[in-house]
């Protein structure tokens, strides 16, 4: 599956993404109990999910009403305070509250910190949150971050397009800024550092207007920078599956709603990175710990080619096919255990991917049954491919002490016969 955000009408906040996941199937209820239960400590909130009409488009409204707006940690909490809190939720007896999304909450925190002290000129230990830190966005974090969870986003592809930010100015904490809020437009760059991997998603994109409001909140642009996997200009290649909306609260004389599409995989172009590099002094048992080396350290794959280099010496071609965000890493291995001078790369290389799907199948091999596993090749519903898996084949030769080809063509007769009756 295929998930795209598409705030490029109205923009994108915290609640606005809890309607959209909410719309699309999240469970509301359990969504609901973990924002309120999350945001105790914070001061409080009462959570409401509605279906409301927003300019002729149907969509899920969350409000968050903060209780107790006097709470001494719902204003003006300093960072390392903040995310001492956040990390004690680990710890609370709160429903379907798993450490992976603390964990997330805290990257999104930090994001919003980060921005924070580049805008106004301080360190980390220094900045602290305002409206951002307040019980209402403690609880719009962690409801968005459930609901990604409760779908199941976590283990698909997630593409932002553009952003909305309105326009105008707004008065804020620190009294009257422009739009977008100098904190969102910050969190929209990105950052460098290897755990946000934002250096892979490519470049984010923003555009202001259609209103004279402030359209993008810094925690929804937080959320958004850390949901997706992707920022493209325009929505990829997609076989629209679902369709949600989630809404704001302002009114506009047009439809005030994020959408969120989710798509079957459409075997559209995957992006890679190819590294190379030609070597002509190393022995082939470097070569070796190199090639297993590279694929441990994350390498989609990697072949060794026999060449020939100038002046007529015999050297070898290094090819690495790795995820863009591995690449700085796989270069970083490569210059350090073959000591080139020079690496060649190519990102964002498109490469046609098939579906796959995985098969276990039991065979009998000397009255001993093994279980092999079979990968399918497919496109669309055509199934192109059926081939055993090695390591399976070889152990019931080695234990049977029959030759792989045996063991290969009996494996191969049965997911044929496997898959002709399971046809639909």
């Amino acid at each position: 599956m295929v998930y795209i955000i598409d705030p490029q009408n109205a923009g994108i906040s915290g609640n606005m993404i809890i309607g959209a996941l909410v719309d699309l199937g999240a469970d509301g209820e359990k969504v609901k109990c973990l924002m309120e239960d999350v945001a105790v400590d914070f001061g409080e909130v009462e959570v409401s999910l509605n279906k409301v009409n927003k300019s002729g488009i149907d969509a899920t409204f969350c409000n968050v009403k903060t209780i107790d707006e006097d709470n001494e940690n719902n204003h003006h909490v300093h960072f390392p305070d903040f995310m001492e809190k956040i990390d004690l939720l680990k710890y609370a007896d709160i429903e379907n509250l798993t450490d992976e999304m603390v964990e997330m909450a805290k990257k999104v925190f930090k994001r919003i910190a980060i921005s924070e002290s580049r805008v106004h000129g301080k360190s980390l230990e220094e900045v602290h949150f305002h409206e951002v830190g307040a019980a209402d966005a403690v609880a719009d974090v962690l409801g968005s971050i459930c609901a990604y969870f409760d779908l199941g986003m976590d283990k698909d592809k997630v593409v932002g397009l553009p952003i909305a930010v309105g326009g105008g100015v707004v008065v804020t904490a620190h009294g009257r800024i422009p739009v977008p809020a100098p904190a969102s437009l910050d969190i929209l760059k990105g950052l460098n550092e290897d755990s946000f991997k934002d250096f892979s998603k490519g470049e984010t994109k923003c555009v202001g207007g259609p209103v004279n409001s402030e359209l993008a909140t810094p925690t929804g642009c937080a959320l958004y920078m850390e949901f997706c996997d992707e920022f493209l200009e325009f929505a990829p290649m997609m076989s629209p599956e679902e369709i949600a909306y989630g809404c704001g609260s302002k009114e506009f004389d047009f439809p005030n709603v994020l959408r969120v599409i989710k798509s079957k995989n459409t075997n559209g172009k995957h992006k890679v990175s190819v590294i190379e590099t030609n070597i002509d002094h190393m022995s082939g048992e470097e070569l070796g710990f190199l090639f297993d080396l590279l694929l441990i350290e994350g390498a989609r794959d990697v072949s060794v080619v026999p060449i020939t280099m100038k002046k007529n010496r015999p050297g070898h071609l290094i090819k690495v096919i790795s995820k863009p965000d591995l690449v700085d890493h796989l270069v970083n291995i490569l210059f350090r255990e073959t000591g080139t001078l020079g690496i060649r790369v190519s990102e964002n290389t498109h490469r046609g991917v098939a579906e796959r799907q995985f098969v276990p199948l039991d065979i009998n091999v000397g009255n001993h049954i093994y279980t092999i596993n079979f990968k399918i090749g497919l496109i669309g519903d055509e199934i192109i491919s059926h081939r055993p898996e090695y390591e399976d084949l070889r152990r019931i030769s080695v234990e049977q002490d029959i030759p792989l080809i045996e063991v290969r063509d009996v494996a191969n007769t049965m997911i044929r016969d496997y898959l002709e009756n399971n046809r639909e």
